[in-house]
């Protein structure tokens, strides 16, 4: 569904990325992982268009995106989850959900957003500055499968949460995955990211340097959080 080939990335004279290859087939979750600063979130922007100076390949469906605008990679069906989320504070939630247009080829329903996340269903009249964190997530993730997004991509969606948050985003995971939608996803968290995805890269130096079944994640667990740092 999405594949990335000879990505590199630039912030002035720094590279970033170097030569990037990934690839996440329909119906996976795939994370990625690497140390801060590593060029995840860069990577993640180079496939939505939203970073100026990058050389490479981005193919999304079949179809090489590469040189498309933000907009028409959003109706194609990319959506982006940014780590800070990106919730309109003085709106509610629902007007959240219903403000962005409706682009991707296949935008879910305001009733199927209630039915798949129920809590924000509970908590559709109040507005952004009275969710918790784990609410705003939920809400991220919802308003780009509300606008039609087909391939979600993440950065942190744990980032800052509690253990019970923490689990009951990893249960929306795999329930949107249940519903068709493929996930590439950052994550810092290991023993999180091998309970969700499917397989896992690992990103070290701006290059994508190993690639990891669950098994093999489960089983060097130690090992890549001393690598991270963690």
């Amino acid at each position: 569904m999405l594949r990335i080939e000879g990505l590199s990335a630039w912030y002035g004279e720094a590279q970033v990325l170097r030569e990037a290859d990934l690839e996440v087939r329909k119906g996976e979750i795939v994370t990625l992982v690497g140390r801060n600063g590593a060029g995840k979130t860069t990577l993640l922007r180079c496939v939505m268009g939203l970073h100026g100076r990058a050389e490479g390949r981005v193919s999304f469906v079949d179809e090489d995106v590469t040189r498309l605008a933000v907009h028409r990679r959003a109706r194609r069906g990319l959506g982006y989850v940014p780590d800070d989320r990106g919730v309109y504070a003085t709106l509610s939630v629902e007007e959240n959900l219903t403000l962005p247009p409706r682009v991707g080829p296949d935008p879910w329903s305001l009733e199927r957003v209630y039915e798949t996340f129920p809590r924000l269903k509970d908590r559709r009249g109040f507005p952004g500055t009275k969710l918790s964190g784990g609410e705003q997530q939920m809400l991220a993730l919802a308003r780009v499968l509300r606008m039609g997004a087909r391939l979600l991509l993440c950065d942190e969606p744990t980032e800052g949460l509690s253990p019970l948050i923490v689990a009951q985003i990893g249960d929306i995971l795999r329930e949107v995955k249940a519903q068709g939608v493929t996930v590439l996803l950052i994550e810092q968290n290991v023993h999180f990211a091998a309970t969700v995805a499917d397989r896992h890269y690992l990103l070290a130096e701006g290059r994508i340097v190993e690639s990891l079944d669950n098994d093999e994640m489960k089983a060097r667990e130690g090992e890549l959080l001393e690598h991270l740092g963690i």
